[in-house]
């Protein structure tokens, strides 16, 4: 280090200088709004606020705890995020603060002040010597081709030189303002329109999230918004037609929070309406507002569309979704798992558990989940690449659950529906949530019932009358082969019936060696198929059908889909078929009510936003400058100047002004040039 470095005094930076420096750097800035982008991606992308077993159903138990931790189901929500946002807002006002004096000075300054070897080294300048010319004159020449361009000037006198500054579209350093001032203002915009205040709530003890599953009157005050207490919110509410609720429910991660509304909604009507796919069209709700403080007696009469909320006192209520509201049902169950066949009948609603009694095991709980009134699905026998869709008509879905807690979903249609030419009533089972349904086909009888097929089944089950059947006491002692056989007819449909195919074929394997396996199956399932065609015709003579004469294509097809849905039973998993009888619907609308108090900020941070990036991108800082030196031979001006963007529009401006210069004050004299000089005549144009 040499001593003039030595002598320099070292100047110490403090740690509030360092943090500000820091805070208001654009590298941190860019950094925060990255990470901010990415996260709104995630909560774009990824469903916010749904409950928890269909995320873990998605993602499996592993990565839907990782992501639980991450908060990335509520990714607006998260702690992490309030907290970069916050610092965001922090670090832009910092770099504000800071640079808005700067942009103030540059704005108003003329920089009079410029050095004859700055504006030597701008890229656009003009010089030429002006002979029996006034400064005066050539001044005002100058001006007022600045005014007419719209520039404003400043003059500053030397002693030997003046210096002349003008500038023109300062104001376009206000983009640069208002860009940063709109990211503080969306980003307070964010805060109050988020879950901050919810979060504040909790993290102070006031609020606790409710994760039980209760009816509105019974959620504790804890779990309670009163109107108001937070600014702003987003909850969903189901009303069923001709009900009412002053009240919505706020999702919260593996529960939920009850928002009270300052009114109250009631549903006087609910439409929907249908594409031919299936999908619905269009749904609107007729409401009524009934607020005793604002309108009194007289309730506030409105139409919800989708896309077309209702916004009353500052809450906008938007039509989100539509539902069963409690259709009442009339069902009866017929037993499965027993030789017997009186059904039992009941009576619920959508939304109430029954107790229904099984063969074994003891009693279910039967939960009435859904109702729907169309299902418009596609043509099963439609030819490839043929688009047709069939309506089948009303359906219920339902869960069965014993006494353990697990739980079975059930989707039994109505009526019976055709497929390949022959009618089936149908049910679909899945044992786990979001898993796609397996499918009963149980085919319907000449009276489109299906009664022959669970008499049939019924017979199966009946010991006594299996044994009356298939092993009758008439035959003789003597004949021991044909008491064996009959033996084994009875085991063998009494497997069918507790295991379908799979028990005869585990018994094969369990008596038969491995060599003779396939040989043992093929005759059990021969022996079997006969045996059940024989409980079959049993069946048919029980209703009268003449077996001799009227068993034909029609009965054998109702015979070999009766077997393989009996054959399907024990997968099924139901001790009883759940057939509904009759119905009255009750529709229910899904409505959504939102508070956002920082709307208005929001939108005026994007307005600035706006109207800061075309001040930055449409305008530009253009700054002149006149050097006009008072010599023996007359004057010598070097005009130059700079733009801060749109460098090609500014280089024609100024050739322009250059141009129109030359011919105001007329050709330029040459200055008389020295034998050393360095230019050898006057010149107007660019430096090159």
């Amino acid at each position: 280090m040499n001593d003039n470095t030595a002598s320099k005094p070292v100047t110490r930076r403090t740690l509030a200088w360092v943090l500000l420096e820091l805070l208001g750097s654009m590298n941190l800035a860019i950094t925060l709004l990255v990470v901010v982008a990415v996260a709104s991606v995630i909560g774009t992308v990824l469903q916010q606020n749904q409950p928890y077993p269909d995320y873990v159903l998605k993602f499996g138990p592993f990565w839907f705890e990782v992501f639980r931790r991450l908060g990335l189901y509520d990714v607006y929500g998260a702690g992490w995020f309030i907290g970069i946002l916050a610092f965001l807002i922090l670090s832009t006002s910092v770099c504000i603060y800071r640079q808005a004096p700067l942009l103030w000075r540059d704005m108003t300054r003329f920089r009079t002040g410029v050095q004859l070897r700055s504006l030597h080294g701008f890229h656009q300048q003009a010089e030429w010597h002006l002979a029996g010319c006034e400064p005066e004159k050539v001044r005002a020449e100058l001006t007022g081709l600045l005014a007419a361009r719209g520039y404003r000037w400043r003059l500053r006198t030397g002693d030997d030189h003046q210096v002349l500054a003008a500038m023109k579209g300062r104001y376009s350093r206000l983009g640069y303002l208002f860009t940063h001032v709109a990211v503080v203002v969306i980003g307070i915009g964010g805060l109050l329109d988020g879950n901050l205040w919810l979060k504040l709530k909790e993290w102070r003890g006031e609020l606790r999230i409710e994760t039980r599953d209760l009816p509105a009157g019974r959620i504790p005050p804890e779990s309670r918004l009163a109107p108001g207490a937070v600014p702003a919110f987003r909850g969903n509410v189901m009303l069923p037609e001709g009900s009412a609720a002053n009240f919505v429910f706020l999702r919260m991660r593996d529960g939920f929070l009850l928002q009270e509304l300052p009114f109250a909604i009631e549903l006087k009507d609910f439409q929907v309406a249908y594409y031919d796919t299936g999908q619905p069209k269009s749904f609107i709700s007729q409401v009524l507002i009934h607020d005793q403080e604002q309108l009194g007696e007289q309730p506030l009469e409105a139409t919800i569309r989708v896309n077309h909320p209702l916004v009353y006192r500052g809450y906008a209520i938007y039509q989100s979704d539509f539902g069963d509201g409690g259709s009442r049902l009339e069902l009866r169950a017929w037993p499965l798992n027993s030789g017997h066949l009186e059904p039992s009948e009941a009576r619920g609603a959508v939304g109430e558990t029954l107790r229904v009694g099984g063969s074994t095991g003891g009693a279910m709980a039967l939960e009435l989940d859904d109702f729907r009134l169309f299902n418009l699905m596609p043509e099963p026998d439609a030819q490839p690449g043929e688009r047709k869709f069939r309506n089948f008509g009303p359906s219920v879905g339902f869960k069965l659950r014993d006494a353990a807690g697990s739980a079975r979903e059930y989707l039994n249609y109505m009526a019976p529906v055709q497929l390949e030419g022959r009618w089936f009533y149908i049910s679909g089972m899945r044992d786990r949530p979001g898993a796609p349904f397996i499918y009963l086909h149980i085919p319907a009888d000449p009276a489109n019932s299906p009664q022959r097929f669970l008499r049939f089944n019924a017979r199966l089950r009946d010991s006594a009358g299996l044994r009356a059947l298939l092993e009758p006491p008439a035959v003789a002692v003597e004949d021991e082969f044909r008491r064996d056989l009959n033996r084994v007819r009875l085991n063998l449909v009494e497997l069918f019936a507790r295991g379908g195919f799979t028990a005869v074929t585990e018994q094969a394997k369990a008596v038969v060696p491995p060599e003779r396996l396939k040989e043992a199956t093929t005759l059990y399932m021969n022996i079997l198929r006969d045996a059940l065609a024989e409980v079959f015709v049993a069946v048919l003579r029980e209703e009268g059908v003449n077996v001799e004469q009227a068993i034909g294509e029609r009965e054998d097809a109702f015979f070999n889909d009766a077997v393989g849905a009996i054959a399907a039973l024990p997968a099924y998993g139901s001790p009883f078929y759940l057939q509904m009888t009759g119905f009255q619907q009750v529709e229910a609308s899904g409505l959504q009510v939102t508070r956002s108090s920082g709307s208005t900020v929001v939108y005026g941070g994007f307005l600035l936003l706006v109207i800061g990036v075309f001040i930055m991108f449409y305008t530009s800082q253009r700054r002149l400058w006149a050097w006009l030196a008072i010599e023996p031979t007359g004057i010598r001006m070097l005009l130059a100047g700079t733009g801060n963007r749109r460098q090609a529009e500014f280089a024609r401006e100024f050739n322009e002004l250059a141009a129109a210069l030359a011919r105001r004050l007329g050709p330029p004299e040459p200055e008389p040039v020295a034998p050393d000089a360095v230019h050898s005549s006057t010149r107007i144009g660019k430096r090159q």
